[in-house]
């Protein structure tokens, strides 16, 4: 599809802007430039934040059914433009284009979710609260916690905004949203529709702009009440460090590590299948990704041969391309940062089983073969890190106890997967991991309706489901005297 040469990357208080700061987007799988975004600075930040603080008053006072109706508008909305939005989604993010209609469903199904939340609003609010006392009565609010900052990564554009705009504005809060520089197509495509769905002015506002044009304002604002952030552990940490000047909230979805359990029992063909699909979906960018595989020694060297057999077989193409399975990282910075993991993996000692090399029949864009390690040191960086590429590591196990240790070795706690076909052994494996988020036979599958986050470094506070909208809100107690 074509884009226009230059794009304005400011929607502030109903208006679209042109920024002074250029951000050169660019085709993961091509190379070659798709456009020019003009976003903006502090000083962007400052006005967009000044409208949303001027729409808060009359917008928090407006009731949950008609913040529902205006949800389920925006969804229509996406739901209308899906085709259009999967070709942005792929053009930018370099992801196959069945990978982006997911993303696309799953933004419809999210600010669906979140409508029916913010409808059931007005029947919760004023809850009584039961008291020991006679003397008292005492009612429940809930109400929005007020200008909430958005900053969003480039792995699942729209997604990962959805999962905070939605809740955020079923709550009753406005919001200011910070796209990735990497991605802001499918962002900017997101705002035009919802520009187009009657929200009042200063309700919805977005920035593009680097992480400290605009992220690092926007996080140490004093207007802001909120901040959630996704993104590497190094940002949110910095990001925590500006909230903290003015002492706001701040939720933050991190890094992850994760381990996919393949026990004694497990069907293997099962097993492999969840293995690529958790290590290679979204070419391994993804802080979910189970890029450590532990196997049970009885099964592992069948496994691993079957693995390899099924990761070289993987179509490595363009992501309009009928046949890909898996398409390009982001950007050049990301395809070096991978490489560099699979050197120093090399270095200390690991065996590669398979890939590490661009495909030959790629001669351009960011494209990387699956790849596969075995014997990888338990300190290396490989086997600890976050590598957010199509790597995966394998090694064997030979108690459950061993798998359990392993696993929960780590600084992160996002996600885990178990295989097997012994439910109650299973579900004692999945008790036992220090996860967030753990799936028994099953992909990879996220529901708005279940909690996102993790343990440890992973994650701080939750989102999707109730928690997600609980996020956005703050919980008042009326008590009066009888």
């Amino acid at each position: 599809m074509n884009f226009p040469t230059t794009q304005d990357g400011l929607y502030i208080n109903g208006e679209w802007l042109a920024g002074d700061q250029p951000l050169r987007v660019i085709n993961p799988a091509t190379e070659a430039l798709l456009t020019t975004v003009y976003g903006g600075d502090e000083h962007a930040v400052d006005q967009a934040l000044a409208a949303a603080t001027q729409a808060f008053g009359p917008w928090s006072s407006t009731s949950g059914a008609e913040r529902g109706a205006l949800l389920r508008r925006i969804a229509a909305g996406v739901r209308d433009a899906r085709e259009r939005l999967m070709h942005v989604q792929s053009s930018n993010n370099g992801k196959p284009l069945f990978e982006a209609a997911i993303d696309v469903d799953d933004v419809v199904a999210t600010f669906e979710y979140y409508a029916g939340l913010a409808e059931e609003l007005d029947v919760r609010q004023d809850s009584p609260l039961a008291l020991p006392s006679d003397d008292f009565s005492a009612r429940i609010r809930r109400e929005p916690c007020g200008v909430v900052g958005l900053i969003v990564p480039w792995n699942f554009p729209m997604v990962t905004t959805a999962w905070k705009l939605a809740p955020a504005l079923a709550a009753g809060c406005c919001v200011v949203l910070k796209p990735s520089e990497v991605t802001p197509l499918p962002e900017l495509e997101l705002a035009s529709i919802i520009a187009g769905c009657g929200l009042p002015d200063g309700v919805f506002n977005l920035v593009c702009g680097t992480g400290l044009a605009v992220g690092a304002p926007l996080a140490s604002d004093p207007r802001v009440a909120k901040i959630s952030f996704t993104g590497s552990n190094a940002v949110g940490v910095q990001v925590m460090q500006r909230a903290a000047e003015t002492v706001k909230g701040v939720s933050l979805e991190l890094g992850g590590k994760s381990s996919l359990l393949v026990l004694a029992d497990a069907d293997l063909d099962l097993a492999v299948e969840l293995a690529c699909g958790g290590g290679f979906f979204n070419a391994g960018q993804m802080c979910s990704a189970t890029t450590r595989v532990l196997v049970a020694d009885e099964l592992a060297d069948e496994f691993l041969q079957r693995l390899k057999s099924r990761a070289e077989a993987i179509r490595v193409a363009d992501p309009f391309d009928p046949d890909v399975e898996m398409g390009a990282l982001v950007n050049q910075a990301q395809y070096q940062r991978v490489l560099g993991h699979i050197d120093r993996g090399l270095s200390a000692g690991a065996t590669l089983v398979c890939g590490g090399q661009r495909p030959a029949h790629l001669s351009r864009g960011f494209f990387l073969q699956p790849t596969l390690f075995t014997n990888v040191p338990l300190d290396s960086a490989l086997w600890c890190e976050e590598i957010f590429g199509p790597v995966l590591c394998v090694r064997s196990f030979s108690s459950q106890a061993e798998a359990i240790a392993l696993a929960n070795d780590s600084r992160f706690g996002l996600v885990a997967s178990v295989v097997s076909r012994d439910a109650e052994a299973a579900g004692k494996v999945a008790d036992a991991l220090q996860a967030g988020l753990v799936w028994i036979n099953a992909p990879q599958v996220i529901f708005p309706q279940a909690a996102w986050g993790g343990y440890k470094q992973s994650s701080l506070g939750r989102e999707l489901g109730p928690w997600g909208l609980a996020a956005f809100q703050e919980i008042k107690h009326v008590i009066r005297a009888v």
